[in-house]
């Protein structure tokens, strides 16, 4: 198993404090595994195993417990008398009601609570209203380029082309880097992403009744094609209806706006506002999309292309996200910058790029940068390694380099 440190740190560091820890992210990013790295860790650390209540409700052996009160009343009954307990809920989704069972056990005393989930609904209004401000949201991505290279080594180029293609999803790191099997892999992650959790999403009673259910998988799945073609670019629900529509498909924009949004729940795309940079404010229209690992559009789309730029920059958000910052896409009136961040009160802006050998590349990707006139950090990263430097403030940086390190 990959040790996955940033995340095993963020439990380490909530650890025994009265809030429920609830890890979210797509199907097969980590989240068992890293339950499992986190009560090895409270094992090694004094722990005893009657102290460990875990239960994976994708296990058959816990299909009884998939009502809230028989949830509630099994875990009661494992509860040591004046021991600190750990509890452990995979995939807590599954569950009907499973927010009552897990508030029920919150105030409770000397029992620290983690609950995974693979949706976004998972952490929807009514959930939120009833564990208002008892609860900590920890996002999970696939690895990391850091992480897979810490693990294989080698060249590091060469290994960073392998990240852009097989991506990241931790189980690929035990079977041989085929083609074949990688499909087969990613097909199953696919499907039940689209088909069971989707699906399974649309039956939730906390989903807002007057959303469209997503029932038809084709649809669905004919749009998340599209968003997957469309990384990096502005994409609006209004464009992404028009193109359905020219293939011959009726629908309407609404229906559209609830498929994207199903898509963006179930952490298969994650959309990104953009940031007026003179105005200082947040624009609700025209956001990007990225998709959470560029496997998945590989497997998704026909091998016809291949855009390096899109591919560098889908890796770059991520790896944003995974720092810790706040990412926003920069407008100023004349152009666009790729990345605006915020953490701590400081801002960076990024621009990304292949290469800027070319000196038109190398204009055109330096000016957005210059004519920002405040005094944040400005850096481009960039694959080629002869343009590094610093040019009046803005730094170029090689990405590989910059993704390796802390």
């Amino acid at each position: 198993m990959v040790i996955r440190k940033n995340y095993l740190n963020k439990l380490i560091l909530w650890k025994d404090q009265e809030i429920i820890k609830v890890i979210t992210g797509i199907r097969r990013c980590g989240k068992s595994t890293l339950l499992k790295q986190f009560q090895d860790y409270l094992r090694d650390n004094g722990v005893m195993d009657e102290q460990i209540i875990s239960i994976n409700f994708e296990d058959l052996k816990f299909e009884d417990l998939l009502d809230y009160k028989s949830l509630y009343k099994y875990v009661e009954s494992k509860i040591l008398p004046n021991q600190k307990m750990y509890i452990f809920f995979d995939e807590i989704q599954k569950v009907s009601s499973f927010e009552k069972a897990v508030d029920s056990l919150y105030i409770k005393e000397n029992l620290d609570v983690y609950i995974t989930g693979s949706n976004a609904y998972m952490l929807s209004s009514d959930l939120s209203t009833l564990l208002s401000g008892r609860y900590v949201e920890i996002s999970m991505l696939p690895l990391s380029f850091k992480e897979v290279y810490e693990e294989k080594g080698g060249d590091k180029e060469e290994g960073f082309n392998q990240y852009l293609k097989y991506g990241g999803f931790p189980y690929l790191m035990n079977i041989p880097l085929d083609d074949e099997q990688l499909n087969m892999y990613l097909e199953g992650i696919y499907n039940t992403v689209i088909v069971k959790d989707i699906e399974e999403r649309a039956n939730r009673k906390y989903i807002d009744p007057n959303k469209r259910k997503v029932t038809n998988i084709v649809l669905l799945k004919s749009i998340a094609k599209y968003l997957a073609s469309a990384i990096g670019s502005i994409i609006s629900v209004k464009n992404v209806t028009g193109y359905l529509t020219s293939t011959g498909r009726k629908v309407s924009s609404a229906t559209v706006d609830d498929y994207m949004e199903a898509l963006r729940e179930a952490f298969i795309f994650y959309s990104v506002e953009r940031f007026d940079i003179s105005g200082k404010k947040i624009l609700k229209t025209l956001n990007k999309w990225y998709i959470v690992d560029l496997a998945l559009r590989d497997y998704m789309l026909p091998k016809k292309t291949y855009d390096l730029g899109f591919s560098l920059e889908n890796t770059v958000y991520f790896e944003l996200l995974r720092r810790g910052y706040r990412v926003f896409v920069g407008k100023t009136e004349l152009s666009e910058i790729d990345f605006v961040t915020q953490k701590n009160n400081e801002i960076i802006y990024y621009q990304v790029t292949a290469s800027m050998l070319d000196q038109a590349t190398f204009e055109r990707e330096m000016a957005p940068l210059k004519n920002i006139k405040d005094n944040y950090k400005k850096v481009v990263l960039t694959l080629d390694k002869f343009t590094q430097g610093n040019y009046e403030g803005i730094e170029v940086i090689n990405v590989i380099d910059w993704l390796l390190k802390e």
